[in-house]
């Protein structure tokens, strides 16, 4: 029997009918002007609230794939809801959205897992988790027919970080896979604090500089909740022969709704190799 891994915040995130979600997102790529990059992308830095608040942000990042489409999507997100001490690699067949079914790549998790002791198979950090499925219908829109690896960072130290940055840099070599590491950034601090402690990740994310982004997240000089996947992307995307970072969009929730009392910041970014 499929296992298929069915939506979580369908109706909460973004709305559930799919004709309402595909015009939304629609949309949100409508509202993005073309962003030139003469390159090969590895990477993507992806935010993950709701639409409502993170879907243009997002959109400036998945615009990008419109003229780059690629076959396999690695996506590499914190864990909200459950801790584990390792990385975790969906276990099923698939991921379910309300625009239809997104098939496993078996065979680049198998290789990813395969005789790892901190990489696992299984459905740990992925029952509830939304930062990966906001990612899905947007890429579902962009590229039709794809398959993903689904990966949960379930601890986000230093070494386990690095460990998934090699091994991604080694199976992903001769691919046409991306990478899209999901993140948000500072949480709930004013529209002003929350503009010093963003502009920190920021920096470090345009300058290239992913062991400097470990630091500033490991010391709480900065915030993002998925700081270790975007490290990881930033790792392997280096390794893989990226060069330069593009900063791509910016904004908080307060951008949004008008309260800047306590937001949640966004941001969205490619890792590419020049051509």
């Amino acid at each position: 029997m499929k296992i298929v891994r069915k939506p979580a915040v369908a109706g909460m995130f973004y709305t559930s009918d799919p004709h309402e979600l595909r015009e939304e997102i629609d949309k949100f790529l409508s509202m993005v002007p073309d962003t030139p990059l003469s390159g090969r992308i590895w990477s993507l830095i992806v935010p993950h609230a709701g639409y409502l608040y993170s879907g243009l942000t997002a959109a400036h990042a998945y615009k990008l794939l419109k003229k780059n489409p690629v076959s396999t999507v690695v996506l590499i997100s914190p864990s909200h809801r459950e801790y584990f001490a390792g990385i975790s690699i969906y276990q099923g067949d698939a991921f379910r959205t309300p625009l239809g079914d997104i098939p496993i790549d078996q065979k680049l998790s198998d290789r990813l897992a395969e005789k790892d002791s901190v990489i696992i198979r299984s459905d740990r950090g992925h029952r509830a988790e939304h930062a990966i499925e906001v990612q899905l219908p947007f890429l579902q829109v962009v590229l039709g027919q794809f398959a993903i690896v689904p990966i949960t960072v379930g601890d986000q130290r230093p070494e386990f970080c690095r460990h998934l940055s090699e091994k991604l840099a080694s199976a992903l070599r001769d691919t046409d896979v991306v990478m899209i590491a999901s993140t948000d950034l500072s949480h709930y601090h004013t529209a002003e604090e929350a503009d010093k402690l963003d502009k920190i990740i920021i920096a470090d994310l345009a300058e290239f500089n992913h062991a400097r982004l470990m630091s500033d997240i490991q010391s709480q000089r900065a915030e993002a909740c998925g700081g270790g996947p975007a490290v990881i992307a930033l790792a392997a995307s280096e390794k893989l022969g990226a060069t330069d970072v593009k900063i791509l969009h910016q904004c908080n929730s307060g951008d949004v709704t008008g309260d800047r009392s306590a937001v949640v910041g966004y941001v969205s970014a490619v890792a590419y190799s020049k051509n």
